[in-house]
């Protein structure tokens, strides 16, 4: 079996997905073409192959992805594409995330927002597309706290609503903007309630006193993480502060070295955890901004870090133990792993 297949065939779980981030080329045609007025070039949503951009050219890709994504027919379009293209591509558990967004003028409201996410989970399911889909409700930092707290309100009304489907707060957004503490009083809301927490961390270098004060709470997963271990800037007490709590980092390869937080793949913090041995979770972050998969990102590891196929395969199916979904849906998941394993190794 060839490393394209082997890589595509890997039963894989994805856990740090962006929604507006994880639009195809191929959908974005779609909306570029049904919506000419906006006069928006191509090369404005995505960052080629060989290109990087800087983290505010990043966040600027989203302004403009934003401005094509603004109805809800246009999110149930956009998020049933998403989950058949990670499914197409051997993905069979991915939790998605995303901030709810209100439109005055489509008449989109942040509820009819997160609605619409949980019908195209429905539909896809329906339609018998083989993964299973969670979704976490995001807080953006640019928002400010207010908007924070109202964000938790309306996850922890859609956890209780959507059986299951959604299942914790992401906290993302632009890392230069806002700080930490003011989210505190939203994210430990969350947490009482019984909402999972992943928590971007330590995504450029000057966040320490923010990581800090994050990782007291402490979060179920780590976003990036970036400037945590000591090699990369980071200090001993954040490093004891995750293992200690044993909290999985979500590694995105592509991403920082596109987005130039790392300086190439062979230097990126993948390798310092994984060498630990402490839960590391490969994912893509934005596969549409940043032209990458899930195959890709595992292919990028293996080749990059010398990973064995057998190495690979562990590491995608101790992925399973760090999804936010229920025990039984894990133990499924393990079933799923077992019952794939001999395609892949005969």
């Amino acid at each position: 079996m060839d490393d394209a297949v082997f890589y595509r065939e890997l039963p894989k779980v994805e856990l740090h997905a962006h929604l507006n981030g994880s639009v195809s080329v191929q959908t974005m045609e779609k909306l570029i073409s049904q919506k000419q007025h906006l006069n928006i070039d191509h090369s404005r949503t995505a960052v080629g192959k060989g290109q990087s951009r800087t983290l505010d050219e990043c966040f600027e890709v989203f302004r403009v992805i934003h401005k094509l994504v603004d109805t809800d027919e246009d999110i149930l379009m956009v998020t049933t594409d998403v989950i058949k293209e990670f499914a197409a591509d051997g993905v069979k558990y991915l939790e998605l995330r995303s901030t709810p967004r209100e439109e005055k003028a489509t008449g989109l409201t942040k509820r009819s927002y997160v609605e619409t996410v949980i019908k195209a989970i429905h539909q896809c399911k329906n339609e018998g597309v083989d993964i299973d889909v969670r979704f976490l409700v995001a807080i953006d930092r640019r928002n400010g706290m207010e908007v924070a707290l109202e964000t938790v309100k309306l996850a922890e009304e859609f956890m209780l609503s959507s059986g299951g489907l959604v299942v914790g707060i992401d906290l993302s957004g632009d890392p230069t903007v806002g700080h930490g503490k003011n989210f505190l009083p939203a994210l430990e809301r969350a947490r009482n309630s019984g909402l999972k927490l992943a928590l971007h961390l330590s995504e450029v270098p000057s966040q320490q006193e923010e990581s800090a004060l994050l990782l007291n709470l402490p979060p179920d997963r780590i976003g990036h993480g970036t400037f945590l271990h000591p090699e990369m800037g980071g200090s001993q007490s954040l490093l004891d502060k995750v293992v200690q709590n044993n909290i999985p980092l979500e590694l995105c390869l592509t991403s920082n070295v596109k987005g130039q937080t790392v300086p190439c793949y062979s230097q990126h913090h993948f390798k310092y955890w994984y060498q630990l041995g402490h839960p590391s979770v490969i994912c893509t972050d934005d596969k549409g901004v940043f032209c990458t998969d899930l195959s890709q990102e595992y292919q990028l590891a293996a080749s990059t870090f010398g990973l064995s196929r057998e190495a690979v395969w562990t590491l995608s199916q101790r992925a399973i133990d760090c999804c936010f979904a229920e025990e039984s849906v894990k133990q499924q998941l393990r079933q799923t792993w077992k019952s794939l394993r001999p395609r892949l190794f005969q």
